[in-house]
């Protein structure tokens, strides 16, 4: 007994070992790039169909509010898939599972191109969304089996290079495409691009041998799918992702779709919870490993990857918004404005990822928060006179500070967890990032919505026949429209249209309070992340931490 017991601690450890030095025969590099493109491709899917849904409304037979299902199919299938790759890895493997989601994004993609109806075409998104849900997880969980633990910081630099970067590019490439061809051809580009990676990754990519024990032992065991635990996740984070897409449009809590899905989510995630540690406790994988959130070094950074994807996705639709409402900019000019970021932040991602190898990840998160902090606090002096250069340089800072975040919250996530739990890792900061993206696009809507109708009840006030200021302005005006200033300003030609001019001029302003409020809230959020980034302790630097 006792000699069997050694034996089989030998064979544990010389497989520990095998796992422990595994390197990939191909280039690593060359390894990073495959995956890379197709992740670039799925991110940026899900923000390039924003400014086609008017000519996809038009060509459909469909209503505005009714195009608006392409996007929260896609966003829905997208944010169920996200958290249960590292499950579904388990039973067919991880290369063979980011194959079948290349395929299927590939085929649905080409499908949305043909799709003759609108109600096909939100069919093919969902399709879409689930392919795509399994691309971003399973890329990282690669690079951080790929490459040591001192290399992982260049090697999420080129992924961070396609999660940031492709949500900027995709509004003004949507655009282009849209203008200068047809709305369709937003969806065939990724068919060539599926096939190129669909190639280069079953010729490059190998699934290390932990990845292959699992596969072996569920195959063993049987397939035994936990579709209970399933149905709990689509339930709990598809409602969540359609509360947020569509609460705003529906009145939020005013609605009783909204309330049904918000009594939905909750129940949902909160038996998922208790499922799924019932499912530890009987010794069964569950979907969800939640002993990962005991680890300060992934609960923390698990938080400040929410606020990454809050800030990113959520100033990269205030923007344009801003400076076509308030501006007057094209849909070209305000993807230009942004554009110089994606720019800066592609120059910036080299560079951080060559720090964290060399200093503590934690300063630099501190760095790229402060950065982002003051960068709001600078935005929020803008005036309705701003120059196109000015705003363009405000971004530029501002994207200097979301480099300084990505790749050092990634590295500081993966710090002690065992390669076997890497899946599970990457799912879940993902559907971190992905759900934060929502949640701070709901919040700017929302706030600019309601904001906007605040400060504009408030300065009505003062436009009253009986308001002097009011009375002398609009005197003063009625000149400038055809009328005469003397007698009752309140009568005569001309005052209507000056009447006109002073209340567009109170929207417009009432309009940009609300716009700086919400910036102003972002610079609050973003400075309070900082004593949350010090309470992770100090971590190993990349070149220091233990090869697992």
């Amino acid at each position: 007994m006792a000699t069997a017991t050694a034996s089989l601690s030998e064979h544990q450890a010389a497989e520990a070992l095998a796992d422990r030095n595994w390197r990939p025969r191909a280039n690593p590099w060359a390894i990073a790039l495959t995956v890379t493109l197709a992740t670039f491709m799925e991110v940026l899917d899900s923000s390039i169909a924003n400014v086609a849904l008017p000519h996809i409304a038009g060509s459909l037979g469909a209503s505005q509010d009714e195009a608006t299902w392409v996007l929260t199919s896609y966003l829905v299938s997208n944010a169920v898939i996200l958290p249960a790759s590292a499950y579904l890895t388990t039973f067919i493997g991880r290369k063979k599972f980011y194959m079948i989601c290349v395929v299927l994004f590939g085929i649905s993609s080409m499908l949305c191109g043909l799709a003759p109806s609108l109600p096909i075409l939100i069919f093919c998104r969902v399709l879409q969304g689930a392919g795509g849900g399994g691309l971003a997880p399973s890329e990282q969980a690669i690079l951080a089996d790929t490459f040591t633990p001192a290399q992982r910081g260049q090697a999420f630099a080129l992924y961070g290079l396609a999660v940031v970067c492709a949500p900027a590019i995709g509004p003004t490439l949507g655009g282009w495409i849209t203008d200068n061809y047809d709305w369709r051809w937003i969806f065939f580009i990724n068919v060539p691009i599926a096939i190129l990676s669909l190639f280069l990754t079953n010729r490059l990519v190998e699934d290390p041998p932990h990845i292959a024990k699992e596969v072996a032992e569920s195959k063993k065991g049987g397939l035994k799918l936990d579709l209970f635990g399933f149905g709990l996740l689509a339930s709990g984070f598809g409602s969540l992702e359609f509360i947020l897409d569509k609460g705003q449009e529906d009145d939020w809590f005013g609605s009783k779709v909204i309330v049904f899905f918000t009594i939905l989510c909750v129940t949902s995630l909160v038996t998922l919870i208790f499922w799924e540690l019932y499912q530890l406790k009987i010794k069964n994988r569950p979907i969800l490993n939640l002993t990962l959130f005991k680890r300060k070094t992934f609960a923390i950074p698990f938080v400040l990857m929410f606020v990454l994807g809050f800030s990113l996705y959520g100033t990269t639709v205030l923007i344009p918004q801003m400076v076509q409402t308030l501006y007057g900019y094209t849909a070209e000019l305000a993807g230009l404005v942004i554009s110089p970021g994606g720019v800066c932040i592609m120059l910036m991602m080299p560079v951080v990822g060559f720090l964290v190898g060399r200093t503590d990840p934690r300063y630099l998160i501190c760095w790229g928060f402060f950065i982002l902090s003051t960068s709001m606090i600078w935005m929020h002096g803008l005036t309705l006179d701003a120059s196109f250069k000015h705003i363009m340089w405000l971004r530029v800072y501002q994207a200097s500070g979301l480099a300084f975040l990505f790749i050092p919250i990634n590295t500081v996530t993966y710090t002690g967890v065992p390669r076997a739990q890497n899946n599970d890792v990457s799912g879940l900061t993902n559907l971190a990032r992905n759900i934060g993206g929502s949640v701070g696009t709901a919040f700017v809507a929302t706030m600019l919505s309601r904001g906007s109708q605040r400060h504009e009840a408030l300065m009505v006030r003062n436009l009253t026949p009986a308001t002097h200021n009011f009375d002398e302005r609009i005197g003063k005006m009625k000149g400038i429209f055809g009328g005469h200033s003397g007698g009752n300003n309140m009568t005569g030609a001309g005052t209507h249209t000056a009447q006109a001019y002073i209340y567009n001029q109170l929207h417009r302003q009432s309009a940009m309070l609300a716009y700086m409020d919400i910036i102003a809230i972002f610079a609050v959020f973003c400075a309070c992340m900082i004593p949350l980034v010090i309470a992770i302790g100090k971590t190993k630097s990349a070149g220091d931490a233990p090869v697992h």
